[in-house]
């Protein structure tokens, strides 16, 4: 059965940017871009798996879901396209930052109030390459997701709850190329209930403030949250603010001006910025299961 909503967000709203910041790679089962402009997402809410499609047109936006947790998606819609979100707090303090917001209009910062889906790849992509997190995070979807209700695509997987993760045999993270560290911290990460302590993660074992602060920005909006520790973002936000790469420090030396609003700065340069040049060696994408 299919529930609609329609909402009339009183603000300019950019859907695809603002909801694109929970795709996990172009081959998510767990997200798509359909070729009519709209966004799916599956997603295992209090109620059971959801599938929920939005797409914009002129003055609205038209919601519909599917499954056990279609409710559940629907009510809670305007939240993931930034209802709670106030992008006006960001003033800027110089012509780049300005011109940011500028490119940026529509782009909210939204929530989707689960946790724990904000958390496993969030862990699997702790210092590797997004492609050897992303792959990962394919292979265990296909394999322990339920089959996403609706009429979707017939590879679209709705995560898994953390009662299955747990249960995830070692074998099986190997075969999806994820090291063991991660297998340890997702498993561990289950004994607490993530859900109501968004604010406490860094307490479970191997869960430090750059997990954190990915977290949050998607689970509960939160626009001061800074990754800490991320292989590419110091240089981006330091080429893009002043023009030369920084470390983590000078990171935070720049944001510091955008005290509540730093991880608004920080998607805004994610989005529009500019990458230093590279000189180095490039993150290998790592395989370990021929291991």
């Amino acid at each position: 059965m299919m529930y609609h909503r329609e909402w009339n967000p009183p603000w300019p709203l950019n859907i695809r940017a603002t909801v694109g910041l929970h795709r996990r790679g172009s081959g998510d089962p767990a997200f798509t871009y359909a070729r009519d402009g709209s966004i799916w997402r599956c997603v295992h809410t209090p109620d059971g798996p959801g599938t929920l499609t939005v797409r914009s047109d002129a003055t609205s936006v038209i919601g519909r879901a599917w499954g056990p947790g279609a409710s559940w998606l629907l009510d809670r819609m305007p939240d993931l396209l930034g209802a709670r979100d106030t992008p006006e707090a960001l003033a800027p303090r110089d012509q780049v930052v300005a011109q940011l917001v500028a490119r940026s209009e529509g782009l909210r910062m939204g929530r989707t109030d689960r946790v724990w889906e904000a958390l496993v790849p969030a862990i699997l992509e702790q210092k590797v390459v997004g492609r050897e997190a992303w792959r990962a995070w394919r292979y265990l979807l296909r394999r322990y997701g339920d089959r996403a209700p609706g009429p979707v695509p017939d590879r679209m997987r709705v995560p898994p709850p953390p009662s299955v993760w747990a249960q995830i045999p070692s074998w099986e993270w190997h075969r999806s190329g994820a090291e063991p560290v991660r297998m340890r911290t997702i498993r561990g990460a289950t004994s607490i209930d993530v859900e109501r302590h968004a604010d406490r993660l860094t307490v479970l074992r191997g869960v430090g403030p750059w997990t954190e602060a990915e977290v949050r920005m998607r689970a509960v909006g939160d626009a001061d949250a800074v990754p800490v520790g991320d292989y590419h973002i110091p240089s981006l936000v330091g080429q893009t603010l002043i023009g030369e790469p920084v470390d983590d420090d000078g990171m935070l030396e720049l944001l510091e001006p955008y005290a509540g609003q730093r991880g608004r700065v920080v998607r805004l340069c994610e989005l529009h910025g500019t990458m230093p040049e590279r000189h180095g060696h490039r993150m290998s994408v790592r395989d370990y299961r021929s291991l």
